[in-house]
């Protein structure tokens, strides 16, 4: 328990080797989000554009006897505007990332999949939590629990390549992915189980790429091997799982939020699939997820950056 931010931290202290990205901070008008904006930006990680009601912004900094002086401040009317105006800073390139302050999540994401003024790319836009379980000796991947609620085979397809893209990005060359359902056979009662089946021939196509998938799983048999030795179970993902794909939402939130709540898991928690990588933290966040979560969208955005520049240099 002594080292049970030791993953989160690693993960921090390689982002701190890089320069800090700026980031449009959207309606950070209380003292979760504005704390977050600062201890990110003092960590090293983030060069935070604070873009919301300018008063409402400093009343609230003032309130809180936080200084955020040293910050650019966009000013926007309400928080509708605000998203709109941290995607159009996005869009010009002046913000590298996105990151949620004191609106709703919907707000943000409703303008950020907008098709003529959005950040939308060909790619289905989908959540993952990075969660570090004291008891595991590896961070997993749950994905999606906040954004997809019914992900369709094509669906699926995109968030599981967004998750490997992501598993890339933190140093895993060929992640293994696995494909939760309630049993590990295939069956026609379970529909999850033959999208499992198929999404696992789309990989042997090609159609996913950069990992090794395997499903369907149950939840037992994909993180645990010796519950996957018991059953038998050939693969070379089961018990030793780095990605999990959850069947649906309320699927991925529940095993999410049990793993934080029931086994002591810190879960950052990060957007995928759109122009620029979006930071969804919770004002239930601890201090060390707030920072994780910034780290690894970060990460993303240096990638992001060495790629155009090869574009641009080819």
């Amino acid at each position: 328990m002594d080292r049970k931010h030791e993953k989160y931290e690693q993960l921090i202290a390689r982002c701190q080797t890089q320069t800090p990205v700026p980031t449009a901070v959207v309606h950070p008008c209380d003292e979760s989000s504005l704390k977050a904006a600062i201890e990110a930006s003092e960590t090293g990680i983030l060069q935070p554009i604070l873009v919301g009601p300018r008063a409402k912004i400093e009343a609230s900094a003032a309130t809180c006897e936080l200084d955020i002086s040293q910050f650019e401040l966009v000013d926007a009317p309400h928080s509708h505007a605000a998203a709109a105006e941290a995607v159009s800073l996005a869009r010009q390139g002046k913000a590298e990332l996105l990151m949620k302050g004191s609106l709703h999540t919907d707000e943000l994401m409703g303008a950020v999949v907008k098709s003529a003024t959005g950040l939308r790319t060909e790619r289905r836009i989908s959540h993952a939590f990075l969660i570090s379980v004291p008891s595991l000796d590896r961070v997993i991947v749950v994905t999606d629990a906040a954004i997809n609620i019914f992900p369709t085979l094509e669906d699926k397809q995109h968030i599981i390549q967004n998750a490997i893209d992501l598993a890339h990005v933190l140093g895993l060359p060929q992640p293994k992915v696995a494909i939760l359902s309630a049993m590990e056979i295939v069956t026609s009662k379970v529909p999850s189980t033959l999208e499992a089946a198929a999404l696992c021939k789309m990989a042997d196509r090609k159609q996913i790429t950069g990992g090794i998938l395997d499903g369907p799983l149950a939840l037992d048999n994909a993180i645990n091997l010796t519950a996957a030795q018991i059953k038998q179970i050939d693969s070379p993902v089961a018990g030793l799982a780095d990605i999990l794909v959850a069947p649906d939402l309320e699927a991925g939130n529940m095993l999410a939020k049990s793993l934080t709540f029931m086994a002591d898991a810190d879960a950052a928690g990060i957007v995928l699939g759109a122009r620029v990588p979006i930071i969804l933290t919770s004002r239930a966040d601890s201090a060390i997820t707030r920072m994780a979560s910034c780290a690894v969208a970060a990460l993303i955005a240096h990638v992001n950056r060495e790629q155009a520049s090869k574009v641009i240099m080819s």
